[in-house]
């Protein structure tokens, strides 16, 4: 690995991580303190319908992602991958550090949901931008039989992220009172971002542009295609990247986002340590990730990817069982099993969807793949448990819920005839 390599995977690890620390703060803290401070008459009459409300702002911003997808890919084509990636990094930074200063529904009334709604947009926005340009940079400076691995560094960003946005919680939590955070203390991890993004920012600016990633602009400039190409000619694997990624993204974002409201809430458990609990989580979340990434270049993407579905489809049931306990050791390791099936089955997902569009049309497809994936897994995971929860009194029922999902990702991948090794043509043009 060349000096050069290492900037490459350094950058888009930090990028990325740095990007998801900022959109998850937001998920953690709509299911902690968004409802009471900026949803306040709704809560007054009724907290468990403004707790779904301020969960459902967390999707709201997944339904923008496909559109920073599109624009990311067409300038990204113009202006190189590294000026969007550092674009990218900089509106989500802004508009999390926005959010931390801006006041609540009793100061500036209905303003105050609506401008917190907007700043979402925007990192729904920048995300939808970031992960596509991030995956293809690593596994097309790959070599052929570590792309997996290679492609497993901006994926192990979510982890990190959520690791970095969970822990700043709980210093939070742990050196407040519950009225000190719900005033101030919530928004110190929104704040400390504009750190985060300086580093990003320099790490991402220092990345020389090599040779193959000067090839890369120059086939993105002359051969890009437009959307219409891609869906007349990938369509079909459009729909299965999109599919392959649902029960990841949902049962992920009930990690990030879900399970911190329902451990403290419904089973009133300590929050310092269901916040522990969840780095836990992340921690084996970001090791199982890159031994996914890693596993698929020795026994291909698809079966890594069956295995890792296959762990999260018998678990669900268990996991809510073991949370049912209120032992928050156990919570913990019903967590940290159902990391490892969602490592599994993220891992390769840079590799394989990189793998299965030709350069003409891999950016778009990977890029678009992916975001209409987290509009239709993710985006309102939080929301629909919830809704569950108080519909049937039963948490068994999310379990349910991502079995189904469990089941059409499984089906999707499964209809995929594994590209591991394919020929990405950085060096020949492919049409569609």
């Amino acid at each position: 690995m060349t000096p050069d390599d290492r900037k490459v995977l350094a950058s888009t690890l930090a990028g990325t991580t740095i990007e998801w620390y900022d959109f998850f703060i937001y998920a953690q803290a709509a299911g902690l303190v968004f409802g009471p401070l900026f949803l306040a008459p709704v809560n007054e009459r009724a907290p468990g319908l403004a707790t779904l409300i301020s969960l459902a702002t967390i999707g709201i911003s997944f339904l923008f992602r496909p559109l920073g997808a599109i624009i990311a890919g067409r300038y990204g084509d113009r202006l190189g991958r590294k000026r969007m990636l550092v674009l990218t990094l900089l509106l989500m930074g802004v508009a999390t550090m926005l959010i931390g200063l801006l006041p609540p529904y009793e100061t500036i009334g209905v303003a105050a949901p609506i401008a917190l709604i907007l700043l979402r947009v925007i990192q729904g926005f920048s995300a939808g931008g970031e992960w596509g340009g991030a995956a293809l940079l690593a596994v097309e400076h790959a070599p052929r039989d570590r792309r997996g691995l290679w492609g497993s560094f901006p994926q192990i960003g979510v982890p990190i992220g959520l690791i970095l946005a969970t822990g700043v919680l709980w210093i939070m939590s742990a050196v407040t009172t519950p009225e000190q955070f719900l005033a101030w203390g919530w928004r110190v991890p929104f704040l400390l971002s504009l750190t985060l993004i300086i580093v990003g920012y320099l790490v991402r600016r220092a990345v020389e542009e090599s040779p193959v990633f000067k090839e890369l602009q120059q086939r993105t400039k002359t051969s890009a295609a437009p959307l219409r190409d891609l869906f007349r000619g990938h369509t079909r694997n459009v729909v299965l990247t999109a599919l392959i990624f649902v029960a990841n993204n949902a049962a992920g974002y009930l990690l990030i986002a879900y399970f911190i409201s329902y451990g403290t809430t419904a089973l009133g458990l300590p929050r310092p340590s269901v916040l522990l609990a969840t780095v836990a989580g992340s921690v084996a979340w970001l090791v199982f990730t890159m031994y996914g990434g890693a596993l698929s270049d020795r026994i291909g993407r698809v079966r890594t990817f069956q295995i890792g579905y296959a762990i999260v489809f018998v678990w669900m049931i268990p996991l809510f069982l073991l949370m049912g306990t209120r032992d928050i050791w156990l919570f913990a390791v019903a967590i940290i099993v159902l990391a490892g099936g969602l490592g599994l089955s993220y891992g390769p997902m840079s590799a394989l969807y990189a793998e299965l569009f030709p350069v003409a049309v891999r950016y778009s497809g990977a890029a678009i793949g992916y975001a209409l994936g987290a509009i239709l897994g993710g985006a309102f995971a939080p929301t629909i448990a919830e809704a569950l929860v108080q519909g049937t009194g039963s948490a068994l029922s999310i379990g349910v819920y991502i079995m189904v999902l469990c089941v059409i990702s499984l089906a999707a991948v499964t209809m995929v005839k594994d590209p591991k090794g394919a020929d990405l043509g950085l060096t020949q043009q492919t049409t569609t």
